[in-house]
């Protein structure tokens, strides 16, 4: 039999006050169950803690070896329940997610300024990465979260959609392609083509889609940032096609976006995480709020 913390609150009680009398008033047991709680712990321990006569209770020196430590383990006791209690009530936090760049530098901030209003001590740490890294960042339990294009059918991952996301053409404000209501894609190539960096899933997504319409992709510039593919643009390298969800974005670095149709390119995206992952209290609350944004 193992000592147990109500057994260890009883012994402080006493050995505080030196009275069983205090001592059961303080805790708001009776006197008996004190006693009980007392003799129990001495058992376990086997021997003596304290010496009782009608009129005075003193520690034994195991009794007084055992005072300091006991006042320790339950004030890390008490510690590790208060610390688990302000997790559970999301007074304090930590919460880990990973979204491929488009979302993560256009949609995510205003979520997470939600988020942090409404949950102060949580903090987030935001991975910036592309597509697949995302899968690979939940796969290995490096973050509990991610937000990506729909990922193929899987055991492993489970997948709630938030919108459907489609690619539009972005060109510089001198392009006649401003004034049109949409452009194709046979338009869009003669210019030259500015994209990300393979093994990005923007990338390799508009060549697959491309090439089903029997179009190959000429690239002229390749980046590994959206940033500076909206740069390019918007100095008059050329044209690119990225998700919607970065049609803010491009305007703030001084580019235009069109809707892009021949083919329509588009798909779907959403949270990610492990099937079998309970997400913690902070995760559960942050998936709630991407959830309840628009898009």
């Amino acid at each position: 039999m193992k000592m147990s913390v109500k057994q260890l609150r009883a012994f402080l009680a006493v050995a505080h006050t030196l009275s069983f009398a205090q001592a059961s008033e303080q805790l708001n047991i009776s006197q008996p169950a004190l006693s009980l709680a007392i003799r129990g712990l001495e058992d376990t321990l086997g021997g003596q803690l304290l010496l009782r006569t009608t009129r005075r209770v003193a520690l034994t020196p195991e009794g007084a070896t055992l005072f300091p430590l006991a006042r320790q383990l339950l004030a890390d006791w008490d510690n590790v329940e208060e610390a688990l209690r302000q997790r559970f009530t999301l007074q304090l936090g930590k919460v880990a997610i990973a979204a491929m760049p488009s979302f993560a530098a256009n949609q995510l901030p205003p979520l997470l300024k939600t988020f942090r209003d409404r949950y102060a001590g949580i903090n987030v740490a935001v991975h910036d990465v592309i597509n697949e890294q995302v899968f690979e960042m939940i796969r290995e339990g490096r973050v509990e979260i991610g937000i990506a294009f729909e990922p193929e059918p899987s055991d492993t991952l489970h997948f709630t959609p938030l919108c459907t996301d489609r690619f539009v053409a972005v060109v510089s404000k001198n392009s006649p392609f401003t004034s049109k209501a949409q452009v194709t894609w046979r338009e869009l190539l003669t210019l030259d083509f500015i994209t990300l960096q393979r093994p990005s899933a923007v990338r390799l997504l508009l060549e697959q889609e491309l090439l089903r319409s029997g179009k190959k992709l000429e690239v002229a510039f390749e980046s590994h940032q959206l940033v500076t593919v909206g740069r390019m643009v918007a100095n008059g390298l050329g044209a690119s096609a990225v998700p919607a969800l970065c049609v803010k974005q491009m305007r703030e670095l001084g580019a235009y976006c069109v809707p892009l149709v021949g083919p329509v390119i588009e798909r779907r995206v959403g949270l990610i995480r492990l099937t079998q992952h309970r997400l913690s209290t902070a995760a559960q609350a942050l998936a709630d709020t991407i959830k309840a944004g628009e898009y």
